[in-house]
């Protein structure tokens, strides 16, 4: 307060107290205005306020602290924990893979036959793949170190990208470093805030982050659910008197990871063309599986290809290499190339992966036996796992991901996964054959059934499928008499 005023209205308050203390009758006059007795408790309480506010705050003299105080304070205080405490329920031992993650691996030190690797097709180690790295390690190294629109794009990532192009008769391709930022980079760079996305409540963990990261308006829809998807659309149409003026799109996957369902794109396409959105498909477990010659779901249905507005895809699955691709119109690359952070900021695919992709689909397409392998492959471990004890299939006959799940769950995902892992370790340790459940982490919002999944390759054997059918048949029939 201003030095000025507090003294002006003490003189003020000095005055009016001596008024009342010479006014007859108990009345004053303050400020010219005559004043009865009732104000003087209320102008009493004025003045010492005004006399407090004059005063300086108190502070006490500062003294530094002795080494016996600081001890004493460093004894007492106790930091919080970085991590949560480890429950038994997280002291848990992976198994240990040595060597080459195909139809048959060592893990734990013992041959075991693998139905945990996306090796759909069969190449991890193929003989040409390997040929085709080591000449792309000797003429190109080992990376460039720097993004492509730096220093980190060189000729095999050009021709790679015609190459996926060529394969699925698009107009052009985008290479990414790895599988999982494809869709963590495609998808905010179309969505932005503001947008509306219909998505699958299915989807795998990489097309949610996506989803997040977009910070777009997102409405699930149930899964695989025609019906759900088509009274969301119409709902966001009319709920929206500006729904033609936004960027509206529908996700979905080809192969659902998360249940090996397949997405009935027929159906898809009726209803995004009639209520006007655009498309993002996810084919990381549909190439080079479905349709005659492995170029997806757009094959197997027969759709053309330019009817999907965006393509990506894990080149780490049926390709048996790593990194990922988005695939549509000119227009479509271009703008990532300029906007997706996945492409602009991370370091480049390296050029021997690259060369590996370009041999894969070469063998892809002299060798077509191996998608009609994998088929009858997929059709004999189906087929034998019908009748398994306690368990059901959930995955569509011809998906290469086989997904069981419980008949009758608990009540509760997590004593669900319990006994599915308690089946997969014993199919392990007692059979040698290495299945994986749906294990998701605390960040994953699937809210499909837990399960146990099995990776089909047309590299399996019979007798590789044979074992697996009658392990996980004679082990759910001990589990689940015991429940029983």
């Amino acid at each position: 307060m201003d030095q000025g005023r507090i003294m002006d209205a003490l003189k003020a308050a000095s005055d009016w107290l001596t008024s009342i203390l010479e006014a007859p009758s108990s009345k004053a006059v303050l400020f010219g205005v005559p004043i009865g007795g009732h104000l003087f408790l209320e102008g009493l309480l004025f003045v010492v306020i005004v006399f407090l506010l004059s005063q300086k705050s108190y502070k006490p003299p500062k003294r530094p602290l002795t080494e016996k105080e600081i001890d004493e304070l460093c004894n007492d205080w106790a930091p919080e924990s970085l991590i949560p405490p480890i429950t038994d329920e997280m002291k848990h031992e992976p198994p240990i893979l040595e060597g080459i993650a195909g139809q048959h691996a060592i893990v734990n030190g013992k041959e075991v036959v693998n139905f945990t690797s996306a090796n759909y097709l069969g190449l991890l180690g193929h003989e040409k793949l390997l040929d085709s790295c080591t000449k792309a390690v000797e003429k190109y190294g080992v990376g460039s170190c720097g993004p492509r629109g730096f220093y980190g794009t060189i000729d095999v990532h050009l021709d790679c990208e015609a190459r996926i192009a060529k394969f699925l008769g698009t107009p052009d391709s985008i290479l990414y470093s790895y599988g999982l930022s494809t869709m963590f980079s495609a998808i905010p760079a179309f969505c932005k805030k503001g947008d509306v996305i219909v998505v699958d409540e299915g989807v795998h963990w990489g097309i949610q982050n996506g989803l997040q990261l977009s910070r777009s308006t997102i409405i699930y829809f149930k899964h695989n659910d025609m019906q759900s998807l088509r009274n969301t659309l119409e709902k966001v149409t009319q709920d929206n008197k500006r729904a033609k003026k936004l960027r509206r799109y529908i996700v979905v996957e080809a192969v659902y990871q998360n249940s090996g369902q397949i997405a009935p794109l027929d159906e898809i396409i009726k209803l995004k063309e009639k209520y006007l959105f655009r498309m993002l498909l996810d084919e990381s477990n549909s190439l080079g599986v479905l349709g005659k010659s492995g170029r997806g779901l757009t094959e197997y249905y027969k759709v053309p290809v330019e009817k999907i507005d965006i393509i990506t895809a894990d080149m780490g699955r049926a390709l048996a290499t790593e990194g990922g691709f988005c695939t549509g119109s000119n227009r479509v690359i271009e703008h990532q190339r300029l906007s997706s952070s996945g492409y602009v900021f991370s370091a480049s695919l390296p050029p021997y992966l690259a060369s590996a992709a370009i041999t894969a689909f070469d063998i892809l397409e002299e060798n077509p036996d191996i998608i009609a392998k994998l088929k009858d492959n997929v059709a004999f471990l189906y087929k034998g796992l019908e009748d398994v004890k306690g368990l059901q299939i959930l995955s569509d006959p011809e998906s290469p991901i086989v997904f069981l799940k419980l008949k009758k769950s608990t009540g509760s995902s997590k004593s669900d996964l319990q006994i599915l892992e308690d089946i997969a370790d014993k199919a392990l340790k007692e059979d040698a054959v290495f299945v994986v459940t749906s294990k998701r982490s605390t960040l994953d919002k699937c809210k499909l059934p837990v399960g146990i999944k099995l990776y089909v390759s047309s590299a399996h054997s019979e007798h590789d499928l044979t074992k697996a059918c009658e392990s996980l048949k004679r082990i759910a029939a001990l589990v689940f008499t015991q429940d029983d």
